[in-house]
């Protein structure tokens, strides 16, 4: 797979087996809904996988990206593509970039008693399992989205999300094959 925006665009990257890849077209759409310029933005990548949209993020200026994947083997090629691309990745500090190996719930959890909050919220759950849901339902319990934020869901069509969970409110929906793009602010 290929970055296809910003200061890494055309450059390659790993994409696991066993995944399934945010679809360039997905992808694409957004970065041209949140805008091709990220600087001075942070950016929460849930579900991370190859961390395909998080790398597109720091691609495009993000100040900070934090990715978050639980599957140990999808973690390592996060790294490995941080490497590839010469994107310093941390795990706790000053790094802008930074790779929790965790449950993204529990991960959330983390983040909000540590008084992290974030710009931009991009989650990819597995599909079938209807976690799309139960993860908008945990980012609108805690604290981590700022009062301009912007929080994307990518689930597949059959999983309804709500109008509203928290102060997040469902701002439109974008359909890309079996595919929705479901954009919330608060």
């Amino acid at each position: 797979m290929k970055i296809i925006g910003g200061k890494f665009k055309g450059r390659n990257f790993y994409m696991p087996q066993g995944i399934q890849p945010t679809q360039n077209i997905a992808r694409k759409a957004v970065f041209d809904l949140m805008g091709q310029d990220l600087s001075g933005l942070t950016f929460l990548d849930l579900f991370a996988g190859s961390g395909a949209v998080g790398l597109e993020a720091v691609s495009r200026g993000a100040s900070g990206v934090t990715f978050v994947e639980k599957e140990p083997r999808f973690a390592e090629i996060i790294r490995e593509n941080a490497d590839l691309l010469k994107v310093p990745l941390g795990q706790g500090g000053d790094s802008p970039c930074k790779l929790i190996n965790t449950d993204a719930f529990a991960a959330v959890k983390v983040l909000a008693r540590e008084g992290r909050k974030f710009h931009i919220v991009f989650a990819d759950p597995p599909y079938g399992l209807g976690l799309a849901k139960k993860i908008l339902k945990t980012l609108g319990a805690y604290d981590i989205v700022m009062p301009t934020s912007t929080v994307i869901l990518q689930h597949e069509r059959r999983e309804i999300l709500p109008a509203a969970e928290g102060r997040l409110l469902l701002l439109r929906q974008r359909k890309y094959g079996n595919t929705w793009l479901s954009i919330y602010g608060c």
